[in-house]
């Protein structure tokens, strides 16, 4: 296999995913409208697994994408934007605090960021994330205290915290603050 076959090939996983994510369908769904098995899906979707030309076909069919415009070797744009009214946000996660995901969504699980909102008394509780997860709070306005384990600390604009994410943690705003989180995941 040639080099550039082999950057189609590396490609592929990331293109399916982002098909599929753009076109709101779960594993499941895709699952049922192609044909192919979901855990094949999510295994070719991690790179796992390379599908066959026939499974290609069924998941293209079924995602509504072109076959050969998702095996060409084009380069990415220079600058992708998301304007800010089309940032995804997530809805009942704490009290009176607002949640912004910025990272793309086949970063999920590895290394995501967002953007926090509080309101005055807002709080985001957290149960543990997986073994080894750390988080890095950075507070752009306002005051937050965050808590992580048996851990306590008293944030104001311009402080960063970097705690462990594997055990309970909170964070608690003590009038309007914003902030951007980013969780990685070990």
């Amino acid at each position: 296999m040639t080099d550039d076959a082999n950057v189609i090939l590396s490609l592929l996983p990331t293109r399916l995913k982002v098909a599929r994510t753009e076109k709101g369908l779960s594993l499941d769904a895709v699952a049922k409208l192609s044909g192919v098995s979901r855990s094949m899906v999510s295994q070719i979707e991690r790179g796992e697994s390379s599908p066959t030309i026939a499974t290609l076909w069924n998941l293209t069919r079924a995602l509504q994408v072109d076959f050969a415009g998702l095996l060409e070797d084009t380069p990415e744009q220079s600058i992708e934007v998301l304007r800010s009214a089309a940032v995804p946000m997530i809805e009942n996660r704490g009290t009176g605090c607002s949640i912004r995901i910025l990272s793309p969504p086949e970063d999920a699980g590895r290394h995501e960021v967002y953007e926090l909102r509080f309101d005055s008394g807002g709080v985001l509780d957290s149960c543990a994330h997986a073994r080894g997860a750390r988080e890095h709070l950075s507070v752009i306005d306002g005051t937050l205290t965050v808590t992580s384990g048996d851990g306590m600390e008293r944030l104001v604009a311009g402080d960063t915290a970097r705690y462990p994410a594997d055990v309970d943690h909170a964070i608690r705003a003590e009038g309007p603050a914003r902030a951007f989180l980013v969780v990685q995941d070990a």
